[in-house]
């Protein structure tokens, strides 16, 4: 057996991970002083309310050891193998938590994914990983598959203002306050090494979505894996971009919400495309 365990910076929903017979393991959020588990007690609109009725940030930390630990011994007591698809380890130290937890479990058969990517960027991993379990692979043959598919998945987006990148300290309050005034729309990516990195600044909300449309282009999409449209809290932007990205030719699968680990730094009215390309 193939125990996939994922964490919730991947954005799955709980009925997903049941259905898709993963496991979770949760981040934390930390709103005013009181702990939630992300993915768990605490919904991604409740927290992006949070974020526009309060001038605090969310601090996030990762799961601890303990969390992986208790899963690697299981699966060593069953001589079960384990994938462990993770947050970026430029974005999260949980992908250390889980090495360590490996090192304290002394079990061999454990790997660790670092997705170099979050949100549903890590779904075209997850669910690689779940087709290729189903279909009789072993532990191995998905990771050295997930290992090179990392490399091809792309995440372009829009931020609708500067100031949930200020309260998390990636922009300063000055260049914040000019961005606003001049409504640009910085666009972001997940950069190689695993960074969320703005690639671009357009002013007003057209003219963001004519670059994130020109940027799709670039690539040669593959057509074995979905195209998802994303938002992170009210949909008017995304359903302005997917107009644009389905009149190009585009076939879109699905719009999905970005969960907390991402979304705390996006703030409400973010948009965005997610695809694997060749």
């Amino acid at each position: 057996m193939i125990r996939i365990i994922v964490d919730s910076s991947a954005d799955y929903l709980k009925e997903d991970i049941d259905k898709k017979q993963m496991i979770l393991a949760s981040l934390n959020i930390n709103l005013d002083g009181k702990m939630y588990l992300d993915g768990v007690d605490i919904s991604r609109d409740q927290l992006y309310e949070w974020l526009m009725e309060s001038k605090g940030f969310p601090k996030t930390s990762q799961p601890s050891p303990e969390v992986f630990l208790k899963q690697f011994k299981e699966a060593k007591e069953t001589g079960d193998d384990v994938i462990c698809i993770l947050l970026s380890s430029a974005l999260s130290g949980t992908c250390q938590s889980a090495h360590l937890a490996k090192s304290m479990a002394d079990y061999d058969n454990i790997y660790i994914v670092d997705s170099l990517s979050a949100t549903h960027l890590i779904r075209f991993l997850g669910n690689k990983a779940c087709q290729m379990r189903d279909a009789g692979a072993s532990a191995k043959e998905i990771s050295e598959t997930l290992e090179e598919l990392k490399t091809r998945t792309k995440v372009i987006a829009a931020v609708d203002t500067l100031e949930y990148l200020c309260r998390g300290g990636r922009v300063s309050k000055a260049a914040a306050a000019i961005g606003n005034l001049a409504n640009l729309k910085p666009i972001i990516t997940v950069n190689p090494e695993g960074e969320v990195a703005v690639i671009a600044k357009c002013v007003g909300k057209n003219k963001s979505i004519s670059y994130i449309l020109n940027a799709m282009q670039e690539y040669e999409i593959d057509e074995n894996y979905p195209i998802y449209s994303i938002y992170s809290y009210g949909v008017e932007n995304c359903f302005s971009l997917e107009a644009k990205v389905e009149n190009a030719g585009y076939l879109l699968h699905s719009r999905k919400q970005i969960g907390a680990t991402i979304g705390c730094h996006v703030g409400p009215g973010a948009f965005g495309v997610l695809f694997v390309h060749k």
